[in-house]
């Protein structure tokens, strides 16, 4: 089925130009698909699972960074494993309006200097280890602040959000109403079965189009074939379980969707360039 996008109003807090929030709660509390008109700027600090921005479904981990424009749908799909020992998954989160940076520019010299040459993104973003860790220790500062000293901070952060050049396209905005809500239920599909075999037949059946129209849509759209995003997507998933669990790689081979553990292995080390247990010890250090 077609997940709805839900156009959201963040809360206006009062006397304030931006909102900024610590939140704890069980997964099943967190927002659906939505979108809004402000800048969502999001650090995981504690679960993963899959999110969704524009037009791409990609895993997220604890420690991720990312930028969400204005308008654009997204979601963020904790899994249930994921939560503390509350039963809570945990973000801090700073959302604030093209209201605010303008002003400011316009008003403070000093930052108009800083950011004069800067073009806000129309892509999502999600940044590279050096922007990540001063945003992540920013907001963790902004944390346990007044609002007086979080605005100072805001003034600090902002040409580092906007400046920053160590970060990577997460999601493209879908300006099309019907592709918008195409591409979501495929995304929204592969995120639900991927652990399953997901045929063209049943893919297109989804988004009710025969085999060759979607095959021709999907390298259209997205660049590459169906069958090529679902590997990848998989393959994320993996980097995810290897990173973050203890389970053994013929445990999350089957976990991700392939059905043969030399396979796996091999299509793996081609995409990540070494092994699975290469890439765990990697990330274990």
């Amino acid at each position: 089925m077609d997940e709805t996008i839900i156009p959201y109003e963040l809360p206006n807090p009062e006397n304030h130009s931006f909102f900024f929030v610590d939140i704890r709660v069980s997964p099943d509390l967190e927002a659906k698909l939505h979108q809004h008109d402000a800048w969502e700027l999001y650090y995981v600090t504690h679960g993963y699972g899959s999110r969704i921005a524009g037009d791409t479904v990609q895993p997220f981990s604890a420690g991720d960074v990312v930028l969400i424009p204005p308008a654009m749908q997204h979601r963020w799909k904790f899994v249930p494993d994921s939560v503390d020992k509350n039963g809570n998954i945990r973000y801090l989160m700073v959302a604030f309006s093209d209201t605010l940076v303008l002003r400011c520019i316009d008003i403070f010299p000093e930052l108009r200097n800083r950011m004069a040459d800067i073009k806000p993104p129309a892509d999502a973003l999600k940044y590279g280890v050096e922007s990540s860790c001063i945003i992540r220790k920013t907001l963790t500062k902004m944390n346990e602040m007044d609002e007086l000293d979080r605005l100072c901070e805001m003034f600090r952060l902002l040409p580092v959000i906007f400046g920053s050049t160590d970060h990577v396209s997460v999601g493209k905005p879908m300006r099309i109403e019907r592709d918008v809500r195409r591409m979501q239920q495929i995304s929204t599909y592969v995120m639900g079965h991927y652990v399953h075999p997901i045929t063209l037949k049943d893919i297109a059946a989804e988004v009710g189009m025969n085999r060759s129209a979607f095959c021709s849509y999907f390298k259209r759209t997205k660049g590459m074939t169906f069958s090529e995003f679902v590997c990848e997507y998989r393959l994320n998933t993996a980097c995810e379980l290897l990173k973050h669990s203890q389970k053994q790689v013929s445990e999350i081979c089957f976990m991700v969707g392939f059905n043969d553990i030399p396979h796996f292995v091999r299509v793996f080390t081609k995409a990540m360039g070494v092994s699975p247990l290469k890439f765990r010890k990697k990330f274990s250090k």
